[in-house]
């Protein structure tokens, strides 16, 4: 049997995605491999299908009991003979686990780093052939990664250990060289073969918006995706206490997810968001590594996150499916402050020395400048983010909110020689202000709080900037602090002048930038978010369908098919099993299960009987 028909067999496709037939290959060759692939691309598929051509087990190496839950169950609905140990079976359960893969009924193996360690497992790895390992998220094992986990450094003694090395596959989905290096390394990865598959997703929409009221701004953005699911990421958890809160109030389906909640509320409340009985989930990101969803429609940063590994990796959540998904950041200068302060007050990792612990933290502040700077830019946003990862990538993209607003080229050399002159008349009196405060003061604001240091007659510069709005003048500073004709520092970020300022003040270089044109109102969208060329009355059936057996079967609704594949049967309105097989998504496994029901469905919605 070959990888193409597995492929059809069990996932219901015909096609292998970039990358994910040549990884197999060299798995299925016997070498170790690394791939690093985009959350959404099918890592999965890259070592599942090899597990099955495999003569003995696969082990799969897993961060989260939930993310092997999801990935377990939709292999079972698949007809794929998969499980997993972990701290949430039963005794009884565990011990029937342990039987089935002494039995050899199981093909794949989740288990968490920890596990490693139990005398049950160690009899298994010396009792089972283990024909490969699978390190999923292999960043974890990184120290220089975002998500930097201890228990992984152990899976390399538990290699040591088996009586025969089996092939070692590692799979992530962002990594810097330092970190590939790193997984390489530690995991002992014996000249593997190692492919970067790109990182560009092009189904997300990509925003970002500096929204004077940020909940209203949220509202008004999940009323727009009515009934679909979504992650709303927030930077403590007492903020995610008072949108969740918020949000309800307001007649919306949501629920909340942070590390202060216990064990149980966590589980209830995540089993709530996946089986779509809550819209939208309230999160810290302690939310998300080990969640499957793949019919997440929109992701919503309410604050900056700290680094563009960790938002590239949570934005990726939405649209895993391959459906349209919007991925919107709402911004302020107040978010870079509260995770400098994070950063700046993290209590590091006991097992990294003092000298190695600062260096990672001079390393969060970069990585936070970049963020910034992805929020400040009047550019493509995924230009930005897919050179930040190494990747050439065009300078329009059409799908983010940079490309799809109206921006007309402006010089703005001259205001750009006022702010920095402004900059520095007020560093020769002894003051330093942020980006909001400085614009104020070009634009000559009358706010009681500048009272006290009497400007008029004291600074040349006050008010020098008065045709601006506060906005107009806060974008161009930001965008100066982007290109670096000045920088931001100290405990309060202060706007501060640099090398280069000096060199616009005495060169006085010209300088443009992109300024938004003011648009009239966009269309609404279709609230139901049914793609506008279908039929959305049969999509909605069909959903209705997936959504009781889903119940009866006590398993998410994207388990049986995904949004996708709902799709593309609306579009083919397939009546009999041939036809069926065509949709995307749709194995023989899943066509004998649910075949026939969503074919009548289909029929009857033909015949005009629905």
């Amino acid at each position: 049997m070959t990888p193409e028909t597995l492929l059809k067999q069990y996932f219901g496709y015909d096609t292998f995605r970039t990358g994910q037939r040549e990884l197999i290959g060299h798995i299925l060759a016997g070498e170790d491999v690394l791939g690093i692939m985009p959350t959404g691309a099918g890592k999965s598929l890259c070592y599942q299908i090899p597990a099955l051509l495999l003569p003995g087990l696969t082990v799969v190496i897993s961060p989260l009991i939930s993310l092997m839950q999801d990935q377990v169950t939709a292999l079972q609905t698949s007809g794929i003979p998969a499980a997993f140990l972990n701290s949430s079976l039963s005794e009884e359960a565990y011990r029937e686990t342990l039987s089935a893969v002494y039995r050899r009924e199981v093909k794949i193996l989740y288990a968490a780093p920890e596990r490693l360690e139990t005398q049950s497992f160690t009899n298994i790895a010396h009792e089972i052939p283990v024909s490969m390992v699978t390190v999923d998220e292999a960043h974890c094992v990184s120290q220089w990664g975002q998500d930097f986990r201890p228990s992984y450094l152990r899976i390399l003694q538990f290699l040591e250990q088996l009586p025969t090395r089996p092939v070692i596959s590692a799979f992530t989905a962002t990594a810097t060289k330092e970190v590939a290096d790193d997984i390489v390394r530690i995991l002992g990865l014996r000249e593997p073969f190692s492919l970067t598959t790109g990182f560009d997703r092009t189904n997300l929409f990509f925003g970002v918006q500096q929204p004077r009221d940020k909940f209203r701004a949220l509202t008004e953005f999940i009323h727009t995706h009515e009934g679909q699911s979504g992650i709303v990421y927030c930077l403590t958890r007492k903020l995610v206490e008072q949108v969740t809160e918020d949000l309800c109030e307001q007649g919306i389906s949501a629920t909340r997810y942070h590390a202060g909640l216990s064990d149980e509320e966590r589980r209830q409340n995540q089993e709530d968001f996946i089986f779509d009985r809550k819209d939208v989930m309230v999160a810290t990101n302690a939310f998300g590594m080990g969640i499957d969803k793949s019919d997440v429609r929109f992701v919503v940063h309410y604050n900056m996150p700290k680094n563009i590994e960790s938002y590239y990796q949570e934005a990726g959540r939405a649209g895993r499916d391959g459906s349209p998904a919007d991925c919107i950041l709402f911004y302020n200068g107040q978010d870079v402050r509260t995770n400098q302060f994070m950063i700046d007050n993290s209590s590091g990792n006991d097992l990294l020395d003092a000298e190695t612990q600062a260096r990672i933290r001079q390393q969060d502040m970069e990585r936070l400048k970049h963020m910034t700077f992805y929020c400040t830019r009047h550019e493509c946003l995924r230009h930005y983010l897919l050179q930040y990862f190494g990747e050439t990538a065009p300078g329009y993209c059409g799908n983010c909110s940079t490309c799809q607003t109206n921006y007309e080229e402006r010089d703005i050399s001259v205001e750009a020689l006022k702010i920095v002159s402004c900059v520095y008349r007020l560093q020769q009196i002894g003051l330093q202000f942020g980006v909001n405060a400085l614009a104020d003061i070009l634009i000559g604001s009358k706010a009681e709080k500048y009272d006290k240091f009497h400007f008029e007659g004291r600074l040349s510069t006050y008010g020098i900037l008065s045709e601006l709005t506060q906005k107009q003048c806060t974008d161009m500073i930001r965008f100066l602090i982007a290109e670096q004709w000045l920088s931001q520092g100290g405990e309060f970020h202060a706007v501060l002048l640099n090398t280069n300022s000096a060199k616009l003040i005495k060169e006085r270089p010209s300088i443009s930038m992109n300024i938004v044109k003011e648009l009239p109102p966009a269309p609404a969208k279709r609230r139901s978010g049914v793609p506008e060329d279908l039929d959305e009355k049969l999509y909605l059936l069909l959903k209705e369908t997936r959504k009781a057996i889903a119940s009866k079967e006590h398993v998410p609704a994207y388990v049986i098919f995904t949004d996708t594949t709902l799709q593309d049967m609306c579009r083919k309105k397939p009546m009999h099993d041939m036809a069926f097989l065509s949709v995307s998504g749709v194995g023989q496994v899943k066509l004998e299960k649910y075949g026939t029901r969503f074919m009548r469905v289909i029929r009857d919605y033909a015949s005009g009987n629905t």
